[in-house]
């Protein structure tokens, strides 16, 4: 008999629990090991529930117990998550997470050290919850080059700027019926801001190309700013704003990671995922491109790939070596900045004729792709290109309201 352990039982971590005794004989079956959950360490008692007699509330219990083989960390944050997971790996006992923010600060560290003890860190769960991304991206997809990787995700920004191309609502009354649902926080900032979908772009960057990249690399705009009239417009020249996450690698082989609104084109699959719901586009030189698509968060979405990766921690006998990155170098010039960012444009103006949109265009050296009264878009560019068409419009008298990348698959 082998146990695991819940670190945390708040949302995630109940699910885990509520999952693996609902499904215990199946998962007792895949792996061929008498399993139970064994602890569940929080700082809280929960009288009455079934599992009460199981909290612990101290993280030496488990570390002390030879029996616990597996850890199911789902308390979030990085303190004391960290600690406890080190000290768990130290202990011989792989670790499952949902922590993004863990993963995408701490990740590097917390894989030396799953290596060194012949232990695994997995972390299905923290990018795309139910969605399987991470272990198909160092094992089905293994064979491929792959060059970029592009998605929605974040559901919750995906829910708010739905209601705002298909309800015709303000970002405001948007985020107002998204935290009534309870898909947004009383405190929305690590969604709306685009932290939470910086986390994981950082996970999937890591994992894809080999050295860590971390938050504060990352350019990062959420989407406070997107109006009602910018979806409108995106909606004319046949796209729809969404929050992207993406990394790309360059040809002289850094890559650049970023989040941001922008449109996606109507012919992506991309553009057709809405609500709660994320995905997330791969190009490979075998694959040409392919995409991944669930939800992205939920109780028992989220404590699927939790168990999803204790199953296969159970089968391993030793650290999975592919599901792994560097360090990042010293000086860290393996992520290029944003400056050389290259992407059509779409700006949102006041009214203006198309003569003018034109006559700028071949002035900068820009195409011009689409136009309208109050906007138009252009070919892909660079920063230098998109600011000096911004400016010469300026000095032409148009006033530019905003503007938003397009997405080029």
């Amino acid at each position: 008999m082998k146990k695991i352990a819940v670190l945390g039982y708040g949302v995630v971590g109940s699910g885990v629990v509520e999952l693996f005794y609902r499904n215990q004989k199946k998962i007792e079956k895949n792996t061929g090991t008498s399993l139970e959950v064994g602890y569940i360490l929080d700082l809280r008692d929960f009288p009455g529930d079934p599992y009460a007699d199981k909290v612990v509330h101290d993280i030496q219990v488990i570390l002390d117990d030879p029996e616990v083989g597996y850890v199911a960390e789902c308390m979030g944050g990085v303190n004391p998550a960290f600690d406890f997971v080190r000290r768990c790996l130290e202990a011989g006992k792989s670790v499952a997470t949902s922590n993004k923010q863990l993963v995408a600060e701490k990740g590097d560290i917390l894989l030396q050290i799953a290596k060194e003890h012949h232990v695994n860190f997995f972390f299905e769960a923290s990018v795309g919850g139910a969605i399987p991304i991470i272990r198909p991206l160092h094992t089905c997809l293994a064979a491929n080059d792959i060059s970029a990787v592009a998605g929605i995700l974040n559901g919750t920004t995906n829910f708010i700027l739905e209601k705002m191309i298909h309800a015709n609502m303000s970002f405001a009354d948007a985020l107002e019926l998204a935290q009534k649902k309870g898909y947004a926080e009383k405190d929305p900032s690590a969604d709306v801001d685009g932290g939470d979908a910086c986390r994981k772009i950082c996970i999937l960057s890591s994992l894809v190309f080999g050295k860590h990249v971390y938050p504060d690399q990352v350019f990062t705009r959420g989407i406070r700013d997107v109006t009602l009239e910018d979806v409108k417009l995106a909606c004319d020249f046949g796209g729809v704003v969404k929050l992207i996450g993406a990394v790309k690698r360059l040809e002289d082989g850094r890559i650049l990671p970023t989040v941001m609104p922008m449109v996606v084109l109507n012919d992506s699959l991309l553009s057709h995922v809405n609500g709660v719901f994320n995905a997330v586009m791969v190009w490979g030189d075998g694959i040409d491109k392919t995409m991944f698509y669930g939800r992205g968060a939920g109780k028992l979405p989220t404590a699927s790939a939790v168990l999803g990766d204790i199953i296969d921690e159970v089968k391993k006998k030793d650290t999975v070596l592919s599901q792994s990155w560097e360090p990042a170098a010293e000086g860290n010039d393996f992520v290029a900045p944003v400056s050389e960012f290259y992407a059509p444009r779409c700006y949102r103006t006041s009214p203006c004729g198309s003569g003018v949109f034109a006559r700028v265009a071949e002035e900068v050296g820009v195409e011009l792709i689409n136009t309208r009264e109050n906007g138009c878009m252009i070919g892909s560019c660079g920063q230098k290109k998109a600011e000096a068409f911004k400016q010469k419009l300026a000095a032409e008298g148009v006033a530019i309201l905003s503007r938003i990348p397009v997405l080029a698959e």
